[in-house]
């Protein structure tokens, strides 16, 4: 997968060219990273659409709008909430939490509350290629 290392200011003059000039965004990568160390470290976390689709199964999506409903504040909590073993719930949250959908605050004792950071999700799909990229947008 290539990407391009560039600023913030150099992203946004491409986006700008980009918008009076399509053409423009034809050989550029659809990754932008400020340095070679943040692009090492997200490359390692890029989530592919099949992944993201399997993660975001119905009973999954549940799950979510349970966490943005009922702010629960533990795993534990949540597990009695949707009826799921907590060994289960924690690798699905973990899982969750790598793609950037929910993060966890500490609780009292050793617990952590998930909560939802992300607000929609996106898979732009190349149906003849294999660019296809995976977007999570947070609030």
């Amino acid at each position: 997968m290539t990407y391009k290392i560039g600023t913030i200011g150099e992203f946004m003059r491409w986006t700008q060219q980009v918008v009076t000039d399509p053409a423009a965004a034809a050989n550029t990568p659809k990754r932008w990273f400020d340095s070679e160390e943040t692009a090492a470290k997200m490359q390692g976390r890029q989530n592919s659409a099949e992944a993201m689709v399997k993660l975001l199964s119905k009973e999954n999506l549940a799950l979510l709008q349970t966490i943005a409903t009922t702010s629960p504040n533990s795993v534990r909590s949540l597990a009695e909430q949707t009826h799921r073993k907590e060994s289960n719930l924690s690798r699905t949250l973990k899982k969750l939490q790598e793609a950037g959908i929910i993060d966890f605050e500490e609780g009292t004792g050793r617990s952590r509350a998930p909560r939802l950071v992300a607000r929609r999700v996106t898979l732009d799909l190349d149906l003849v290629g294999s660019d296809s990229m995976v977007s999570v947008q947070r609030p």
